[in-house]
């Protein structure tokens, strides 16, 4: 199957400080991959690399196999829904406005919503079960109910990838799971490619399909949950001793503080 996304040999630098080097990765459509790694390992500006934010030095971003620098803005978003980690809303936008501005980037400039843009977003709501909300003000919802509602905006944008950035920070446990069930739930019956960083590694390790391990910019591993997710590579990683065990209903891999 053709990848959605593909990097190859990108590196970043900040000044002269480098973030990310040697970053080789596939995304194809139905694949969730999940991105782990401590604090500053890169995790965050590899999502910007994959969005187009940035342009990887060196190296190349592909979307669609092609180079996406050439590339405009409108385009990557038609293809390319990013939810980030945290966002403020300065007005009081009603959960069905903040839907509809998924749609900006399939409209013409100082061009309104209309009938099918209703559409999309009512439909995006209803794949997040937001639509019960559509009246509320966003400033009015608890933490799992936002963060479905920034879901439904990128389903609105009717994206082939979804890049989110730490989407469960700051839930409790309740809607952590909530949250990766719903992304798994549309990842499976939409065909979507996902890609999500996070620091939940027995999230991670239970819905995604490949996980790719960072340290200090580099891909330490990538592969499957099993495969990625031993106790040897976490210590190594995140430099704290874990037992990892087999989940008994899964079969996953399951990750305990020692």
């Amino acid at each position: 199957m053709e990848p959605i996304l593909s990097l190859q040999g990108v590196g970043f630098r900040y000044g002269r400080q480098s973030v990310l080097a040697d970053i080789d990765l596939r995304v194809a459509p139905g694949q969730m991959l999940g991105i782990l790694g401590p604090n500053g390992s890169g995790k965050s500006t590899l999502l910007s690399l994959m969005d187009g934010t940035l342009s990887p030095e060196p190296g190349v971003v592909l979307l669609d196999g092609a180079p996406m620098e050439t590339l405009s803005r409108s385009h990557i978003a038609r293809r390319i829904a990013t939810v980030s980690q945290e966002e403020h809303f300065r007005f009081d936008f009603s959960v069905l406005e903040v839907a509809l501005m998924g749609r900006f980037p399939h409209m013409g400039r100082l061009q309104f919503e209309g009938e099918r843009d209703l559409e999309v977003a009512h439909r995006a709501l209803e794949a997040t079960r937001c639509l019960q909300l559509a009246k509320r003000s966003i400033h009015e919802l608890s933490g799992g109910e936002r963060q479905r509602v920034l879901i439904a905006r990128a389903l609105a944008q009717e994206p082939s990838l979804m890049l989110l950035d730490e989407p469960t920070s700051f839930l409790d446990l309740k809607f952590k799971r909530e949250i990766f069930q719903l992304i798994d739930r549309l990842r499976t019956e939409k065909d979507l490619g996902v890609v999500v960083v996070s620091h939940d590694i027995d999230l991670v390790a239970q819905y995604c399909t490949q996980i790719l391990l960072l340290e200090g910019g580099s891909i330490y591993r990538t592969g499957s949950p099993s495969e990625v997710i031993t106790a040897e590579n976490i210590e190594a990683v995140f430099d704290c001793p874990v037992r990892v065990d087999e989940d008994p209903e899964t079969g996953k891999p399951r990750v305990s503080i020692t």
